[in-house]
């Protein structure tokens, strides 16, 4: 966008990309704009999102219960693995995910408050028609089942106006048409049903490779989102849908938010369960209802001065225990990797151990001071003081995951894309052409920032690797083909960096 100038689509390699509206990418060229175009400015904006976030959960629970429980609830969010992690990412999801929760959690006080509902519904429609804008159609779906699955809840009795329905319909259309008419006006309807068609496909076919198990989403909530995968079970067992579950405020209003929170959750896991793409981040939005299960289990251990039980009390130790293992065990893993090689089948991915990287022999031990932290801050919770506990199983956790990210990741990023990235950056601004050789990867376009204008055959890797090319190319390739491109006359090998090597065809 910045370097074409076109806002109005959404294009990878300079060609137009049918798979996601443009709402998140225009916040990203805003944030390039501003701070360049670098993973800093990819990033920012959802750093910038995590933060409205938490301040949405403090004020929402702060609202609907007290003070203390909007603190725990923005905490529990904060404090946990996934949910953490994708706030420091660059992907669509945590933007898509607020406007979806924004969305049910109007919807739900318009109903329960007899003060402004009409604003309420007007609210979540807006949220709805950015979260279209922003995703695509799966946005209104999401929120259509989850108001079904309240209204089976109750029975099949009313639960909205005619009213209020038309103004929610009405505004998220109005809302999320605005670029659609453009794209429709610009490119005819044949584009709008490629997207449809794209959207409709992820559901019914493996993209991308991405196929997985029914029971995949399910793993990565339990793993992934520890410790509120574990404090909010006792809230997530389905009979509580069809009774008021855990405290309640006056007026019932809380009673109320905990059946929305449920029936959010077991949609998003039920609906992408049954989609045959599985990624890891389609469940995401579920981490918003998770969080604040997981805040009204600890809340209603204060109000009713209790500790956790035994039995959850366990579940904390073993899986914080195996996480805090995994920590330790990783870079000593990478520190003494000579010792592996001979277990490892994958000739790839030994040539990736292979990348020269430095490691002080000192990381293991974010790990062992986590685990510290967690058997104090689960004594705490257990037998002495549930609040000072979670305070600190929470901001440990947060804190873990932060040096982790500093320290640890990037190292591992460099065995696993480093060489490539280091490729494509070395060449960036050349007048050259840059593509991968036997996979698929998009790294080449943000990190050689490739130009506009160049000849429309660089497209296609058969031209380039044979055609008549007017200027030269480099091909990135993975070490398991290295054979491969050493077939083709006039394409030289330049080197091989650990998992990835580097060819070179004059022009």
């Amino acid at each position: 966008m910045l370097v074409t100038g076109n806002f109005a689509e959404v294009q990878i390699n300079y060609e137009p990309f049918i798979e996601k509206p443009p709402l998140f990418i225009w916040v990203q060229a805003l944030s390039m704009k501003v701070f360049g175009v670098n993973e800093f400015a990819a990033r920012f904006p959802n750093t910038i999102i995590g933060f409205i976030s938490l301040l949405t959960f403090y004020f929402m629970g702060r609202k609907m219960y007290n003070v203390r429980f909007g603190f725990i609830w923005a905490l529990c969010y904060f404090g946990s693995i996934l949910p953490n992690l994708y706030f420091k990412s660059g992907i669509i999801d945590p933007l898509f995910n607020y406007f979806i929760f924004n969305s049910v959690f109007w919807i739900f006080y318009s109903i329960r408050s007899t003060d402004k509902p009409t604003l309420c519904i007007f609210l979540a429609g807006l949220s709805t028609g950015l979260a279209i804008l922003t995703k695509g159609p799966l946005g209104l779906v999401l929120v259509i089942l989850t108001v079904l699955g309240y209204w089976v809840l109750r029975r099949f009795r009313k639960i909205i106006s005619l009213k209020n329905l038309f103004i929610f319909f009405l505004t998220a259309f109005l809302v999320s048409s605005v670029w659609y008419i453009i794209i429709v006006s610009k490119n005819g309807f044949g584009f709008l049903l490629e997207f449809i068609q794209y959207q409709l496909r992820i559901f019914s076919t493996s993209d991308a490779g991405h196929g997985q198990p029914f029971y995949y989403h399910f793993l990565v909530i339990a793993i992934g989102c520890f410790p509120i995968s574990i404090l909010a079970i006792k809230k997530l067992v389905p009979s509580g849908l069809f009774k008021a579950a855990g405290s309640a405020s006056k007026d019932g209003k809380t009673s109320e938010l905990i059946n929305w929170m449920q029936i959010l959750f077991w949609v998003v896991m039920i609906l992408f369960s049954i989609s045959v793409t599985k990624i890891v981040h389609y469940s995401s939005l579920a981490y918003f209802p998770l969080s604040f299960l997981a805040a009204m289990y600890l809340n209603e251990l204060l109000e009713k001065k209790q500790h956790i039980s035994r039995l959850m009390f366990v579940f904390l130790i073993i899986s914080g225990s195996v996480l805090s293992l995994l920590i330790a065990l990783l870079p000593v893993i990478f520190y003494y990797k000579d010792h592996i090689y001979s277990y490892i089948r994958d000739p790839f991915a030994v040539a990736c151990l292979n990348t020269p990287v430095e490691w002080s022999g000192y990381e293991f031990l974010i790990g062992i001071i986590y685990f510290a932290a967690l058997i104090y801050a689960l004594y705490q919770i257990r037998f002495a003081n549930v609040l000072r506990g979670s305070y600190f199983l929470f901001f440990s956790t947060a804190i873990t995951l932060f040096f982790f990210l500093i320290i640890v990741a990037p190292k591992i990023e460099n065995y696993s894309q480093g060489p490539a990235i280091g490729f494509y950056e070395k060449y960036s601004g050349q007048d050259v052409y840059m593509t991968s050789y036997g996979y698929k990867s998009y790294a080449q376009y943000f990190y050689f920032k490739k130009p506009q204008g160049q000849d429309q055959n660089s497209r296609d890797i058969k031209w380039l690797l044979e055609g008549n090319i007017d200027k030269p190319v480099y091909f990135v390739t993975k070490s398991t083909d290295i054979e491969k491109l050493r077939n083709f006359q006039g394409i030289d090998f330049i080197e091989q960096k650990g998992g990835y090597a580097l060819f070179y065809r004059p022009r």
